[in-house]
């Protein structure tokens, strides 16, 4: 069967997004048609369990180069999963349902949680969050606008 056509908006192989579901109104975040699932840089991710629901709770940094503005989201943990870098390293990550805003758009994602320490992005978008939304151009970058200069500043560390 045959997919129904829907409209997509071009975006560039990297991007500045909210995650308002988080309290992180900006983090800047590669677009990775490669990656089934996104992928969000988190650290001290800790299980809780609330009568039976399990919920995670953990700590964002935004900024590459800096931990200044950490987050601490608490959620609901939607599934587990054994997710292959790649590097070809095997991990088991907890995910979660994040609302993810990007060129204009708002929708939820599913997000694997991990450390990105090493990695060049605080965040990767995967394809199933791309889908049926946005068609990535790799030659191009930030087709939804820079974020303002102060916050690029505290990106980079300064």
């Amino acid at each position: 069967m045959r997919e129904p056509a829907h409209l997509s908006t071009i975006a560039g192989w990297r991007e500045w997004v909210g995650i308002p579901s988080a309290n992180v109104p900006w983090v800047k975040a590669k677009l990775d048609t490669g990656a089934r699932t996104s992928s969000l840089h988190a650290f001290d991710i800790e299980v809780v369990d609330e009568g039976g629901a399990e919920r995670v709770r953990f700590w964002v940094r935004p900024w590459q180069e800096s931990s200044d503005d950490a987050v601490q989201v608490e959620c609901p943990i939607h599934d587990r999963r054994t997710v292959r870098s790649s590097s070809g390293h095997t991990e088991e990550r907890i995910v979660v349902m994040l609302d993810i805003t990007m060129l204009g758009q708002r929708f939820a994602a599913e997000v694997t949680l991990t450390n990105r320490d090493a990695m060049g992005f605080r965040m990767l978008i995967g394809r199933q969050a791309l889908r049926r939304r946005f068609i990535v151009d790799p030659s191009r970058s930030f087709l939804g606008g820079r974020a303002p200069k102060e916050v690029r500043r505290t990106n980079r560390g300064k």
